[in-house]
């Protein structure tokens, strides 16, 4: 008898259709919040990169798909309380005029809509790039402000000993660096926030999409400090060389323009660098796939149950042949 396979059924996807319709909702009850993210991106080049991150989030569903399963998928009332706190946070920002908890407030709503429609399942699968969403949202301003400070502060200490080290008669005098008769000022804009939090979102993205060890991932993600100071403090360093060849304009033109264009890719180059370096000192412990020394030894997980005697066979004794007789006449 021949049988036939059964075809495979399509996927049907209408259970998505409630939290297609939520999520519509959500995006039309966050729309003045969004477009107001979206005039931060175009204005203010510290923030440029908010662009992509919705993008990325994006991709990042795309290659965990495998993880998706949609007959996992069961509502979680726990989602709804997420969704609620996010809506009263929106609610307290408004009110009360805090209009950094505005744009934050999309996050948790965003995850309650997850956790609601599509239970822990769905959340394991969405969680990094409900999370990434996160880098697209500006610093609040007094956090910025805070953080502002010491940075300029540390470029201008750093780079002004770095040029003394080369020779170069450089003196630190508040956020300014007093190069022969040219003034360099470390302004906000100059104390590599924006390198900051470009490289953090960066390097976040690239722990995510590697999915290294956690060790590897740990490194890779506090590295974007130590990575984003060095990339400005040659900005400031290469900008002060400019100066005293006697290229004022030159140095004018990278200190404010071309430096932010050059200085990620050679942040990139040097997270590459950091990449090839881990994978050289932690290597994987290879596959023993040499067959045992003895194989009859065996091991005490897989035991082998002996056979059993027969007490007949143990207590009948075993019979003699006996010669044949012969007869002689």
């Amino acid at each position: 008898m021949i049988t036939t396979p059964e075809m495979s059924r399509p996927r049907s996807f209408w259970p998505l259709a409630p939290f297609a319709a939520a999520s519509a909702a959500l995006l039309w009850a966050f729309w003045t919040t969004l477009t107001e993210l979206a005039h931060t991106w175009n204005t203010n080049q510290q923030y440029g990169h908010g662009w992509l991150v919705p993008a990325f989030s994006a991709y990042l569903l795309y290659t965990r798909r495998d993880k998706l399963k949609l007959a996992d998928l069961k509502p979680n009332l726990w989602g709804l309380a997420l969704l609620s706190a996010g809506l009263l946070m929106r609610l307290g920002a408004i009110y009360w005029y805090f209009i950094s908890f505005d744009p934050i407030s999309f996050v948790p709503c965003v995850a309650g809509l997850v956790l609601l429609f599509g239970g822990w399942s769905a959340m394991r699968w969405a969680w990094p790039a409900v999370l990434f969403l996160t880098f697209m949202i500006p610093l609040p301003f007094r956090v910025a402000t805070a953080m502002a400070g010491p940075l300029q502060w540390f470029a201008t200490i750093t780079s002004t000993y770095v040029m003394q080290m080369m020779g170069l008669p450089a003196l630190a005098e508040g956020n300014t660096i007093l190069l022969n008769q040219h003034h360099i000022g470390i302004v906000e804009a100059c104390s590599g926030l924006r390198m900051l939090v470009v490289f953090f979102a960066l390097s976040t993205g690239v722990v995510m999409v590697l999915r290294r060890h956690w060790i590897d991932g740990t490194i890779i993600f506090v590295s974007a400090v130590p990575i984003a100071l060095l990339s400005n403090l040659i900005r400031i360093v290469a900008t002060g060389v400019m100066y005293d060849f006697g290229l004022s304009e030159m140095a004018a033109h990278f200190f404010h323009d071309v430096a932010g264009w050059v200085m990620m890719p050679l942040a990139l180059g040097m997270l590459w660098l950091e990449i090839k370096l881990l994978d050289a000192l932690f290597l994987d412990a290879p596959k023993d796939t040499r067959p045992p020394s003895n194989p009859l030894r065996r091991s005490a997980s897989t035991r082998v149950p002996r056979p059993r005697r027969k007490p007949e066979a143990a207590e009948q004794p075993q019979e003699q042949e006996q010669p044949a007789e012969t007869t002689t006449n």
